[in-house]
């Protein structure tokens, strides 16, 4: 779906001093990307009867917290490719890209203030937005946390990507439901769907990170295999494993000083071996399949229900 405000994004920092704090943010702004969140927004407030322009301030905010999270993501990963572009730490240096993180963080929310609507309105969007805005922070931490925890479970896992993923994108859509005033049960419904999307969703970024075509990703494959990421097909094949496969996973997961090649090998063995892909492949579906539940419990028609469910089917068949 073409994006309305992408002209809006390129020309976003464009020419405004101090360069240096700027440029990475019209840099990362620029670049397209999949502009998911956005999307959200202006498809919930379209189906509930909210005016696209109006839609646009919510929108425009939640793809700059979005890319504020990347700027953020990429230092602690030590990622060096984003979208098949140098990541901003890596083109300017961390210093900078903290900084411009944080002023996209709050141009974010000055987007966000400049909606057309009620105060009661823009008091519930902005309280939204903010919690999402903690609750990604929250998600990042427990990621960072299972790096140094010893024992992570499945379902621990789970709860993070809710956190770090999930929230954002349920978040967009009931966004996109408030401005258009739609009815409370429908507004705690819709952002339900947007959970069991967001699960999918991440699940779908583990398996296109070990299985992914590099020059269709837009960012190196394997990286989570090589910053020791306890990601749901490692947890999979931990829990699965016998002792010779969990003895080399455990190995491989202890440093990042092996051979990236080698290890990216070498854990994708074990992985295939244990049928990891066709596993997450499965509780992909499980997500999805309550996503449609969710669908149909909202008070919407037929064809306005059938965008919820191709929006579902085209992110979770998504290929980068």
């Amino acid at each position: 779906m073409p994006n309305p405000m992408d002209s809006f994004f390129n020309q976003i920092a464009k020419n405004i001093e101090p360069h240096n704090l700027y440029a990475p943010v019209n840099y990362i702004m620029s670049q397209g990307g999949k502009r998911i969140r956005p999307q959200l927004v202006l498809l919930a407030a379209e189906l509930f009867g909210a005016k696209q322009e109006d839609a646009f301030y919510p929108a425009t905010a939640f793809e700059m917290l979005h890319n504020f999270t990347l700027i953020h993501d990429d230092i602690m990963d030590n990622a060096p490719i984003r979208r098949g572009q140098e990541t901003i730490y890596k083109k300017w240096n961390s210093n900078i890209a903290i900084l411009s993180g944080d002023v996209l963080a709050s141009m974010a929310m000055q987007q966000l203030l400049k909606t057309p609507c009620d105060s009661v309105t823009l008091i519930k969007m902005s309280e939204l937005f903010m919690q999402t805005s903690i609750q990604v922070c929250e998600g990042q931490q427990y990621d960072l946390d299972f790096e140094k925890q010893e024992v992570v479970t499945v379902d621990e896992y789970i709860e993070m990507i809710r956190l770090k993923t999930a929230v954002m994108l349920a978040g967009c859509l009931k966004i996109g439901a408030i401005l258009a005033k739609a009815s409370e049960k429908d507004q705690n419904v819709l952002y339900q769907f947007g959970i069991h999307l967001g699960l999918a969703f991440q699940l779908v970024d583990d398996l296109l990170d070990v299985y992914a075509e590099e020059k269709t990703f837009g960012k190196e494959i394997g990286g989570d295999i090589q910053e020791n990421k306890k990601t749901y097909l490692y947890l999979l094949a931990l829990q699965n494993a016998n002792e010779i496969q969990k003895t080399k996973l455990l190995h491989y997961f202890s440093s990042n000083n092996y051979n990236k090649q080698e290890k990216f090998n070498a854990v994708k063995t074990i992985f295939d071996d244990l049928r990891c892909k066709e596993k997450t492949e499965k509780k992909v579906d499980d997500f999805l399949k309550k996503a449609y539940q969710n669908i149909e419990e909202l008070s919407l028609t037929g064809e306005q229900k059938e965008k919820l469910i191709q929006l579902a089917l085209n992110l979770s068949r998504r290929k980068k």
